[in-house]
């Protein structure tokens, strides 16, 4: 017979448990994620439509200074990643599709806001000595992972620049659709064919940092890829949820 003096102590269970995951992102930022991953994939193929119907950029004769080495031709792009099937249809999935994109961006955007969760996504000066160490982290001159947060000040420079690029694509996307309803905004980008150039440049400089995202989390960061499914994060560099 035992008594309480000769048992072992229990273990115990308050508080969290070490390496348990973390809350990392709430089921609106999933949600509009992964529907801004839909959307955007459909106005990208409807875009290539519509380009396809007119590979120049700029006035007749001017390219505006940016080489393009489809300029003048017919683009022939595979059926898989063309959404529409000829220009009008482009048009109409391009319009269609573009609407819920903005509303979903606005409602992470107000998420964001009122959470307070935007002070882990802006990118400010005092990051940028995080940012350095970060880089040279990447450049294999510092061996040990700099202290970090939920993001590290790469990735907020990378997150406040990307909304930049968003917000640009948005505005030159409605001054190109409503030129005369909207002559204000479009005159604002310098005129229509500015507008184009503007939202050509943004949207495809949007596309480029999204592939970049996306290998990067694949090759340095897992962990990030389920976090957005699930929402739990767990993995070696963040200090918090």
């Amino acid at each position: 017979m035992t008594t309480s003096i000769d048992r072992p102590p229990e273990p115990q269970t308050s508080g969290p448990r070490p390496h348990a995951p973390l809350l990392r992102h709430r089921g609106l930022v999933r949600l509009t994620h992964w529907l801004h991953a839909v959307f955007l994939a459909g106005m990208i193929g409807s875009g290539l439509q519509i380009y396809t119907a007119y590979a120049h950029i700029g006035y007749h004769g001017d390219t505006f200074g940016v080489p393009n080495p489809f300029d003048g031709t017919r683009m022939a792009l595979p059926r898989q990643v063309l959404l529409g099937g000829w220009l009008a249809g482009g048009l109409r999935w391009h319009f269609v599709l573009a609407w819920p994109f903005v509303l979903t961006g606005l409602a992470y955007v107000l998420f964001l806001a009122f959470s307070g969760e935007w002070r882990a996504l802006l990118f400010r000066p005092r990051d940028v000595p995080g940012a350095v160490q970060m880089g040279r982290y990447y450049l294999r001159v510092r061996r040990d992972h700099p202290p970090q947060g939920k993001h590290n000040a790469l990735q907020k420079s990378a997150y406040s620049f990307v909304l930049v690029l968003a917000v640009v694509s948005v505005l030159s996307g409605f001054a190109l659709a409503k030129p005369i309803q909207l002559s204000w905004l479009t005159a604002l980008f310098g005129g229509y064919e500015w507008a184009r150039y503007w939202h050509f440049v943004a949207v495809w400089a949007f596309t480029a940092f999204i592939v970049v995202h996306v290998i990067a989390v694949l090759a340095s960061d897992p962990a990030s890829l389920r976090a957005i499914i699930t929402g739990r994060y767990r993995g070696r560099h963040t200090a918090g949820g």
